[in-house]
């Protein structure tokens, strides 16, 4: 799945706000999200890892993701080492405009379970995701509005 959110900020302010684990666990409070293992606070690097602690559909889940590719400011790549899914990976995208910055979101991950987890992706879990990514990119997009 693919969002786009055009952001009245500069390029490296989105860019910088997106890897930002504090941020992140602002832009995430629907779902309790914090940072337990890896790096905790700040900015993420090429190669760093991050344990989130989050609560999805009741049941607190940790996810052990991983930065595999960096390009500052224009992209950066995490994928899933440990967690709920078969696997993810995230891809987060950000392309100068006129008067600010598109971030573009690209999730691709691959349910659990077999075809019950294809099922449960069909009638829940997709939509769930896709509002998730959402939520989180007008969080984003509010923060550093307020910064610019």
């Amino acid at each position: 799945m693919k969002h786009s959110q055009f952001i009245n900020a500069p390029t490296e302010i989105c860019f910088d706000l997106a890897r930002n684990v504090d941020i992140h666990t602002k832009t995430t409070a629907g779902t309790k999200e914090t940072a337990v293992a890896g790096v905790t606070q700040g900015l993420l690097e090429e190669g760093d890892t991050v344990t989130w602690e989050a609560t999805h559909f009741g049941i607190k889940q940790r996810l052990t993701a991983k930065v595999i590719h960096m390009d500052k400011p224009k992209e950066f790549v995490d994928i899933m080492l440990k967690g709920a899914f078969h696997s993810f990976t995230h891809k987060h995208q950000f392309i100068e405009e006129s008067g600010g910055t598109i971030m573009i979101d690209t999730f691709e991950y691959k349910s659990p379970f077999g075809l019950i987890g294809w099922i449960a992706d069909k009638l829940f879990l997709e939509k769930y995701m896709r509002n998730f990514i959402i939520s989180r990119a007008r969080e984003l997009k509010s923060i550093a509005e307020k910064q610019n």
